[in-house]
Formats: C-alpha cells, sequence, structure tokens
C-alpha cells in the first residue's frame, strides 16, 4: 500500500509541475512586461536629460502632461519632480513661439487641489503665470491661429472650466424671499486659475485671428452645451466670464446661433415647468435682450413663438425677483420690435399676475406700465376688458404699495 502511495508521488509532483509550467507563462509575461516598463522608464529618463539643459518640461507635454490631459492632481509628489516652467516667450526665437504656445497649453491642462491651499503652492503659482503669458500671447497674435492650436486651446480651457458643480442646498422658502444682495454668493476657491482661463478664451474668441471656419470645428455643439450648463454656477464672477464669452461665440459664429437659442430655450423650459431652480437665468436674459434687440423684421414666427413658449412663462416662478429687470426688458424690446405683440404679451402677464404676493405683484405692476407704452389703440382694445378687470383688483388691494402704485402709474 506504502509503494502505491510512493508510486502516486511523482505524479502528483508532475501534476505541480504543469501547474508550475503555466505558471512560468505568467511570470514570462511579467517580466516582459517589467522589462517594457524599465524600457519606457530608459527612455523618459533619457528625453530628461536631454531636455535638462533647456527646456525641463518638454517630456511632460510630449507625454500629454503626465499621460493624461485631463490630469486632476491632488497633491501627489510627483507634481513636484515634474511641473516646472517653461521659458518666456521672449526668450525664444519667433520660429519657436508657436511650439512654445502649444506647450504651455499642455502645462496648464494639469488641474490642481483649491480646497487645501497648502497643496502644490509652487505648482499653482507656476501655472498661474503660465496663464498670465498666454493671455497676453494671444492678444498680442498677429497672426491667424493654425488648427492644431484652435484644438490645443479649447482642449485646455475645456478640462479647466468643464466640471461638477456643487450647489449649496437651499429650501423653498430661500427661493420665495430671494434677495440677491443679501445672499452670500458662493466663491469658487479655484478662482485666481478660473478668471485666467476664462480672460483666455474671451480674447481668443474675440480675436480677429481666429478664423471662425476653423474654430467652429472645435467650439462645437457639444462645447455649446457644456458651456451653458455652468451658467448655473453659484459664484457671480463665474456668470459674467460665461456671460461675455458666450454673446462674443454668439456673435463670431453665426452657424451655431439657432442652436444657442434653442439649448437656452430647453434651459428656461426646465426652470419653469421642473426645477424652478438655476443661478444663471438673470445672466442669460441679458444675453437674449441683446439678441433680440439685433432681430431683423418682420419676426420669424421662431423667435414669436419663443416669447409665448419661453419668456411670458418665466414670470411663473417664485424667484423671479432674481431675474425681473431682465425679463421686462426682454419683453419690452419684443413689444417695440412689434406692437401688434401687445396683447400677446399683457394676456400673458395676466394670466400669471400673482394673487397674494404683493412685493411679485409691483414689480408686473411695472413691466406693465413699460409694455403699454410700447402699446398702440388697436392692439390695447383687444386686452383692455381684462386689463381693466386687474387694474380694479389692484386698485381695491389691502396692500397699500400695490393700490398706491396702480393709481400713480394708471395713465391709460
Amino acid at each position: 500500500m506504502f509503494k502505491q502511495i510512493l508510486n502516486r508521488l511523482p505524479k502528483k509532483q508532475h501534476k505541480s509541475h504543469d501547474k508550475d509550467g503555466g505558471n512560468s507563462n505568467s511570470s514570462s509575461n511579467t517580466s516582459t512586461s517589467s522589462k517594457a516598463s524599465k524600457d519606457v522608464g530608459d527612455g523618459r529618463s533619457s528625453n530628461s536629460s536631454s531636455a535638462s539643459g533647456h527646456v525641463p518640461i518638454v517630456q511632460i507635454s510630449n507625454n500629454k502632461v503626465l499621460q493624461s490631459q485631463n490630469l486632476k492632481l491632488n497633491g501627489s509628489s510627483i507634481v513636484s519632480n515634474t511641473y516646472e516652467a517653461l521659458p518666456g516667450f521672449k526668450d525664444v526665437p519667433n520660429s519657436e513661439k508657436q511650439n512654445l504656445f502649444i506647450r504651455k497649453l499642455n502645462l496648464c491642462c494639469v488641474v490642481f487641489d483649491f480646497t487645501d491651499p497648502t497643496k502644490n503652492v509652487k505648482e499653482k503659482e507656476i501655472k498661474r503665470q503660465t496663464l498670465v503669458e498666454l493671455v497676453d500671447y494671444i492678444t498680442a497674435a498677429n497672426g491667424k491661429f493654425p488648427e492644431i492650436a484652435m484644438q490645443e486651446i479649447v482642449k485646455m480651457v475645456s478640462v479647466n472650466i468643464f466640471r461638477r458643480l456643487t450647489p449649496q442646498p437651499r429650501g423653498n422658502n430661500v427661493l420665495e424671499t430671494f434677495d440677491g444682495e443679501e445672499e452670500e454668493p458662493c466663491m469658487d476657491p479655484s478662482w485666481p486659475h478660473l478668471q485666467l482661463v476664462y480672460e483666455f478664451i474671451l480674447r481668443f474668441v474675440a480675436s480677429p485671428e481666429t478664423d471662425a471656419k476653423l474654430a467652429k470645428r472645435y467650439i462645437d455643439h457639444a462645447f455649446v452645451l457644456k458651456w451653458l450648463d455652468l451658467f448655473d454656477s453659484e459664484d457671480p464672477r463665474e456668470r459674467e466670464y460665461l456671460k461675455f464669452v458666450l454673446h462674443r461665440m454668439y456673435g463670431k459664429f453665426m452657424v451655431h446661433r439657432p442652436f444657442i437659442r434653442k439649448a437656452i430655450n430647453h434651459i428656461f423650459y426646465r426652470f419653469v415647468f421642473e426645477t424652478e431652480k438655476h443661478n444663471g437665468i438673470a445672466e442669460l436674459l441679458e444675453i437674449l435682450g441683446s439678441i433680440i434687440n439685433g432681430f431683423a423684421l418682420p419676426l420669424k414666427e421662431e423667435h414669436k413663438l419663443f416669447l409665448v413658449r419661453a419668456l411670458i412663462p418665466l414670470h411663473k416662478p417664485k424667484s423671479i425677483p432674481m431675474y425681473h429687470q431682465q425679463i421686462s426688458y426682454c419683453i419690452t424690446q419684443f413689444v417695440e420690435k412689434d406692437c401688434k405683440l401687445a396683447d400677446t404679451v399683457i394676456r400673458g402677464l395676466l394670466k400669471y399676475w400673482p394673487i397674494t404676493n404683493s412685493s411679485k405683484e409691483v414689480m408686473f405692476l411695472s413691466e406693465l406700465e413699460e409694455v403699454l407704452e410700447a402699446t398702440q389703440p388697436p392692439e390695447f382694445q383687444r386686452c383692455m376688458v381684462p386689463l381693466f378687470r386687474q387694474i380694479a383688483r389692484c386698485l381695491s388691494s389691502s396692500h397699500f404699495q400695490v393700490s398706491f402704485l396702480t393709481t400713480k402709474k394708471n395713465h391709460v
């Protein structure tokens, strides 16, 4: 019996050997991969040694900024060893400035963590100085930007500003009693870098050296949608820059104009009929006020539908104090463009007229006065019966401000 057991031992050993043989392939693969890693490492050190005498960051830009254009850093030690400043534009010949420009753009694709001000202080300052240089370079450009530069510009801007917004929690009672002057705005800690990126893209879009036919390939519909999503930022400084740049985009890229208007419409629809929460309605209406002012006559049916389906329903949300001045200007612009729209506008105001909110009612009265000033007699006659009924209710209002304002402004 023992002999039989001993006779079986080699067979088990052989089975184990087969198993080891299977592992030998993976061991071989591991050694191969280790060798490949070593080769990559040698290649990097070779690049580093060849570049160390002239530009320390060459290997970073060639490796797509630490292997990823969308890299976000949280203070890792590798940054301190590799993130170094590039030479200034004045220190290189003109023939090298374009390549240096692209390398600086790649350098700025690294996004740092600003929640901890003690992390990567040196690297953050290097990036800030580089962004300042890029803004100055694009402002002083005296030749058309090549397509490769446009591609890198849009990539750098996208990496830095397209991010997930984290809104502060607010209750419905805050929206009802919202006062933009009293509410403490939320300031983004990364603004020192964000502001320079916004300034950079603003000057790029506004630059006469930017060819719209080439740039529209990269500032496309997807880019515009992401840009519009940022209008919900709680930082008012960011919304101002978003507004300025979008206005420039609308003027520069005529092919995108219908899409921009349609996308803004969808934001309004979502705001009015779904969420009633959005931080950038006032800024979007400011842009539209300028757009409406430039509408050619006679007004297209598309623009009239925009008035009826998007602008007039914006009187419904409780947070209208945030943007009433802007919506009132847009509505008045439509009536001044086409006086026949006065009946539609007045009936729309009466439809959404507040019943219990006296401060909102005061706003409606002020807007109604501006609309009536641009209204012609034929249009006034069509809506005067429901209009006078509402005026009568305001005159008998228990709120002194509503009744007094109705008496003061009633010049019909």
